[in-house]
């Protein structure tokens, strides 16, 4: 286990960001459930970290929760799993905990989206199934089966909320005073029974055109022959059950209710030639040619081991009783699918196996339960949005404040003799509240995921998960079509506000600065596109590799996990910071990837905003001398790619007593 001060108490956040596996780090919390984000290392969101227990707190072998550390990313996979507590005493006292760890282990690189269960497969190596197993411990298979619906829970209540938008309340359970007569047809006409039958013809569609299409000779003979005749009925309200069941298997199902009153008993009665689980099935395990699902994620199922005698007047057929565990989520007043699998197989020595997927959905009606019964929809983007209103608002308030500045009152701020203090506060906000607090550093991660998204014809949606970030990109991508890449460049990136600060911190201590000859600046700005097109190289030919050569931004150390970082990675972005003590901005003009991404965009700029004389250049100079960005040619004209919107050349432009066209004209007036 994890040394903690104290059993059940939940990690703090420095703790927390220290279990975080590398290129991810902590984010910032997204609930009050001990929800936490993950982002990756250019600060964009990448997934989730959460403990189990303040989750779904369900009670171990010992009667307390198995606490354990999840990591998912934005599409629901599990990246890390880490025991935190338990008091399980057949690992405290007896295998001791490597083996538990081991278990955890497991779930790394699988899917909450796919039916995880714990246990080995039964039958074949040619049985086809629609699970995913887990080995567990022996010896251990309570205690493994605990923590292993704990994971399940905790996470798909997760995923509900922040990847679904469904946001649900205590689990609905069975209302044991609602008392109704019913019987079969009752059931029937009320929806309450519901009726999937799929024809030997419907299945020989489904393998149409594959290798198995030939392989099963009955649906060929008779293809309006009943493959799946199937009923599907929810035996958790009392009233239901006693429709359905014959009198000892009512008395069976009570007793199972007083031992497991959490599950929801589902009967499946199935009249076709396909059958409900495989001759291999073992009783009292996950059906191997059954799975579930609801909104999208899948729903546990089990079989009751229950003995199962219907009342006469119901249709024939196979009949067994599977469970769910309602506290992983389950509503069955919401409707859910229930998918079978049809198998196939080619060949007699190791045959091909081939399936399609049979779906039949059913839901009962609330009236038969207590609790919500309902659950409130929510999209992504509207749930972040409410989750950051607050700074969402006021990152608005600064945006439109920093733009009307920029482009109503640009000459009379660079005309202030407190521009420079003016301009260092900005760069302070900047800094502490869109990067460190507000996590708005924009990434050269985030335009190449995007790039690869449009290549592949995939979602942009993860982009939604940030509305912070993306409103920083807003007003970066409009400053492209004002200005160029100057706005963010040189007033909205947390990164570079540092390195300045750096240079007026050289400047005071009068350290000597640094200024490569023209020929060397040139060929030094050319490195940041050289990075950028290998970047963009790796994202297409080795793209699991990204987060690694994305290092080559400091951003993540700096800003998105403030210093708080493995020392390599510290080192690197301090040196930048060093080094602009003497070197003005050194990592800007020469290394930066998504500056050479803004500078490509800046071709979107329409207008020259910087306002030139026809003696800028022949014979003044000075506006090239004082550029500390290298971005005047000794022709005078501006190279807006390499502009960062200091506002230097603007102040000069403007004052009579700087501008030496307006002195000597001056000159020239008081000599006449």
């Amino acid at each position: 286990m994890l040394p903690l001060p104290g059993a059940g108490a939940p990690l703090g956040k420095e703790r927390l960001a220290e279990l975080v596996l590398p290129p991810y780090s902590l984010g910032e919390p997204v609930n009050d459930k001990g929800v936490w984000g993950l982002v990756n290392s250019g600060g964009t969101p990448a997934g989730y970290v959460f403990e189990t227990e303040p989750l779904a707190p369900l009670p171990g072998f010992s009667g307390a929760p198995i606490n354990v550390l999840v990591m998912i990313d934005l599409e629901g996979r599990f990246l890390d799993l880490r025991l935190i507590h338990h008091n399980e005493p057949i690992f405290v006292s007896g295998l001791g905990e490597a083996p538990f760890h081991r278990f955890f282990e497991q779930y790394r690189g699988h899917s909450i989206n796919s039916t995880l269960v714990v246990g080995v497969p039964y039958g074949h190596a040619d049985t086809a199934s629609s699970l995913v197993y887990l080995d567990g411990v022996t010896k251990a298979t309570a205690s493994v089966r605990i923590a292993h619906e704990s994971v399940l829970a905790a996470t798909l209540a997760v995923v509900r909320e922040k990847m679904q938008g469904v946001i649900s309340g205590p689990p609905s359970a069975p209302n044991p005073n609602h008392d109704e007569a019913l019987n079969w047809q009752d059931l029937v006409d009320q929806g309450l029974a519901r009726h999937r039958r799929v024809s030997n013809a419907e299945v020989q569609k489904a393998f149409a055109g594959t290798l198995w299409e030939g392989d099963d000779p009955e649906a060929l003979e008779d293809p309006e022959g009943a493959y799946l005749d199937l009923w599907i009925v929810d035996l958790g309200p009392p009233s239901i059950a006693r429709a359905v069941l014959s009198d000892d298997s009512l008395a069976e199902l009570a007793a199972f209710r007083a031992v497991s009153p959490n599950d929801e008993p589902l009967l499946l009665l199935d009249a076709g030639r396909h059958g409900l689980v495989s001759p291999d099935f073992v009783r009292n395990t996950s059906p191997d040619w059954l799975s579930a699902t609801q909104d999208g994620l899948p729903v546990t199922l089990r079989d009751a081991d229950l003995l199962v005698n219907l009342k006469e007047d119901l249709p024939d057929g196979t009949a067994m009783i599977l469970r769910s565990d309602r506290r992983l989520g389950f509503d069955p007043t919401r409707e859910w699918t229930l998918n079978v699998l049809a198998v196939r197989k080619h060949g007699s020595f190791q045959p091909q196996v081939g399936t399609a997927t049979l779906s039949a959905r059913h839901k009962t009606a609330a009236r038969f339960y207590l609790g919500p019964g309902s659950a409130e929809v929510t999209d992504p983007w509207r749930q972040a949005l409410r989750n950051r209103a607050g700074d969402l608002t006021l990152l608005s308030v600064f945006l439109s404040g920093l733009l009307g500045l920029l482009a109503l009152g640009m000459n009379r701020l660079a005309a202030l003799h407190s521009f420079t203090p003016a301009r260092l506060a900005i760069l302070a906000a900047v800094t502490g509240f869109v990067g460190w607090w507000g996590q708005g550093q924009l990434s050269i991660v985030t335009l190449l995921a995007v790039l690869r998204a449009a290549v592949d014809g995939g979602s942009l949606a993860f982009l939604l998960f940030d509305p912070f970030s993306l409103l920083v990109w807003a007003a970066a991508i409009l400053g492209l079509f004002l200005w160029g890449r100057g706005l963010f460049c040189g007033w909205l990136c947390p990164f570079g506000a540092l390195q300045e600060f750096a240079h007026h911190i050289g400047l005071r201590l009068g350290l000597r600065q640094i200024e490569p000859p023209a020929r060397w600046d040139r060929r030094l700005k050319a490195v940041k596109y050289g990075l950028l097109a290998g970047l963009v190289a790796v994202v297409f030919a080795t793209p699991d590799k990204i987060e690694i050569f994305a290092e080559v931004e400091p951003f993540k150390t700096a800003i998105t996990v403030a210093f708080r970082r493995e020392w390599i990675y510290v080192l690197y972005a301090a040196s930048w910071l060093a080094l602009g003590l003497f070197l003005f901005k050194g990592f800007c003009r020469y290394i930066c990837p998504l500056g050479a991404a803004m500078a490509l965009a800046g071709l979107l700029r329409r207008r020259d905003w910087i306002a030139r004389r026809a003696e800028c250049g022949a014979p003044c100079q000075l506006c090239r001398v004082r550029c500390k960005y290298g971005a005047i040619a000794p022709s005078g004209r501006v190279d807006y790619s390499e502009c960062f919107q200091c506002l230097d050349c603007i102040r000069i432009h403007d004052d009579p007593a700087l501008c030496v066209p307006q002195v000597l004209a001056e000159r020239r007036r008081s000599a006449a």
